[in-house]
Formats: C-alpha cells, sequence, structure tokens
C-alpha cells in the first residue's frame, strides 16, 4: 500500500472518528486500516488518532495533517487528469443528495443529458428532506432549501422557489376557505418536523414587512415532503408547500391556493458542497452542468 492510500484510509478514519466504519466504508479488513494509520504515525513521527475503546479522536498535529493529506490527494487528482481533453476519460463516483421532489421532477429527467457527456463517471444518489453530515455521510454535495451557511462548505446558489399555501376543495367544504390570518384559528396545518418527535413548523408568511408565525393545531405530522402534500391532497390540512411541487394539482384543481396576500417568502435553494482548493474534475464538469439546469428549472 503507497502513501496516497494510506492518507486516503487516515482521511475516512478521521471523518468517521471509527475503524471500523472506515473499513465497512472503503470495503476494506480493519486490520489494514489500522496498519495503515500506524505507518503514517510512524512516517511522521507523531501520534494522529487518540484511540480509546470508544471513540477515535484527531489530535492537534492530525488535525493539521488530515488537512494537508486533503489537499495533497486533492492536487494529485487533478495532476492526474489535466491533460486529459476527452470527457470520456473523466471517471469516478459522485454522490449527491436533494429532496426526493426535486430528484424526480427535475434531477432525473435531466440525468440521461449529463451521462451521454460523460459516460465514466457514476452518479449514486440519495433523497432525503434533512439536513446531512457531508461529511460523516461520504456526501460529495447536497441540494438544500433555506439559509444554510457552515465554515469549511462552499454554497452555490440556484434560486429561490415560490411557496404557497394550499388546500384540498374536499377541506375547504368542511372548515371553508381562509380569508385573513385570523380564520386560521379555525384551520389545520399538515405538521412537517425534519426529526420525528421534534417540534414541528409553523404557517409562516411575510406581512410585507418581516416574517411572522402561526401556531397551528394538526392531526398528521410528517418528515417527507411528499407525505406532506399527499396529506393536504386528502383533506387532512393546510399546506404551505413551493410551486413547483404542487401547480399540477393547482392545474387540476385537486388543490387550491389560499390566502394568496399571506405567503411565506421565496424558499433559497442552494447546492452545498466541502470546499477545497481544488476540486476534482469530475466534480467540476457536475457542478457546471448541474447549477444552470436546475435554475433554468426552478420558478
Amino acid at each position: 500500500m503507497d502513501r496516497f492510500e494510506s492518507m486516503a484510509i487516515f482521511i475516512r478514519v478521521a471523518e468517521l472518528e471509527s475503524f471500523t466504519q472506515a473499513a465497512d466504508s472503503l470495503n476494506l479488513p480493519k486490520a489494514t486500516v489500522s496498519t495503515a494509520v500506524q505507518n503514517l504515525e510512524a512516517l511522521v513521527n507523531v501520534r494522529l488518532l487518540n484511540r480509546t475503546t470508544r471513540q477515535v479522536r484527531l489530535t492537534a498535529e492530525g488535525t493539521s495533517y488530515l488537512e494537508r493529506c486533503k489537499d495533497l490527494l486533492s492536487d494529485l487528482e487533478e495532476s492526474e487528469s489535466m491533460f486529459r481533453t476527452d470527457s470520456v476519460q473523466i471517471q469516478g463516483r459522485i454522490r449527491v443528495d436533494m429532496f426526493v421532489t426535486l430528484a424526480r421532477e427535475i434531477f432525473i429527467p435531466l440525468l440521461p443529458d449529463f451521462l451521454d457527456l460523460h459516460p465514466g463517471i457514476e452518479i449514486e444518489l440519495s433523497c432525503s428532506d434533512r439536513r446531512i453530515d457531508l461529511i460523516r455521510e461520504g456526501i460529495d454535495c447536497q441540494i438544500r432549501g433555506g439559509d444554510y451557511q457552515e465554515p469549511g462548505f462552499a454554497e452555490n446558489d440556484l434560486g429561490r422557489a415560490v411557496v404557497i399555501n394550499c388546500a384540498s376543495p374536499a377541506y375547504l367544504s368542511r372548515y371553508g376557505k381562509p380569508k385573513s390570518i385570523e380564520d386560521l384559528k379555525s384551520h389545520r396545518l399538515i405538521q412537517y418536523a425534519q426529526v420525528p418527535g421534534s417540534k414541528p413548523e409553523a404557517f409562516g408568511y411575510f406581512d410585507g414587512e418581516k416574517h411572522r408565525e402561526v401556531r397551528m393545531p394538526g392531526a398528521l405530522t410528517v418528515n417527507n415532503v411528499d407525505a406532506y402534500t399527499a396529506g393536504c391532497l386528502a383533506g387532512l390540512g393546510l399546506c404551505q408547500d413551493p410551486l413547483g411541487v404542487v401547480e399540477k394539482f393547482l392545474k387540476s384543481g385537486a388543490l387550491v391556493e389560499v390566502l394568496p396576500k399571506f405567503r411565506p417568502e421565496p424558499m433559497p435553494i442552494k447546492i452545498v458542497y466541502l470546499q477545497r482548493k481544488l476540486l476534482s474534475k469530475r466534480m467540476r464538469v457536475f457542478l457546471d452542468w448541474l447549477v444552470p439546469a436546475v435554475k433554468s428549472r426552478l420558478i
């Protein structure tokens, strides 16, 4: 095993804070992973990781060495591909996470165009509404809704999604159509909570000056946008969905917009990825394609 392979193993152990998890993710024996880190420590003549039976933590020297390893491997990957001009030679796997509606309605239908241009690239797609730990879960980039700024991560703005208040005709025939914020006292909201058991989001709206919230009761709590919209379609309460998600239901009459003067503020949509001095060539071509492709489809 060469030095660069050992560095890649050390990075994975440091990111996951576990020799066992690193070995599983790399499909290597745990003994191989342990030996690789020990060899690096012998090479630099310093302890990189503090190990106990319950946890693995970077030392101060290990923290500095970790960043240097990341830079070196990134430089190496870039150097190996810098003279390649044909897209076929760009190879590797890109792990992407995004909410399921975006994946279904925009990303997957457009993906064949990208893979035709770069057949050597493989996409591993996960779909979730939650804000994930990119490093711990080994994700290269995530498309998120909302404002998140984290040190060490880069962001590309993809646009802002218009969000509207909706209800089904069945719900409105039972509870009436709200005409003011005061009317919400006699209505129900589909409750949305990313983490089960956590406090659900309130009914939010922009009053022309600032964002305001109204707490409302609800019989259904979900942690997924598809289930959230489905609950509204079933007449279980009001929902606040991006227009791109519910547009087809509005056109068919399955949903009706309510309180149009009290919409939430448009939701920022961003792609987030680990900030590096040099991105791999496959990530660069992927971002160069993804950003304008998604921007052109967002409302």
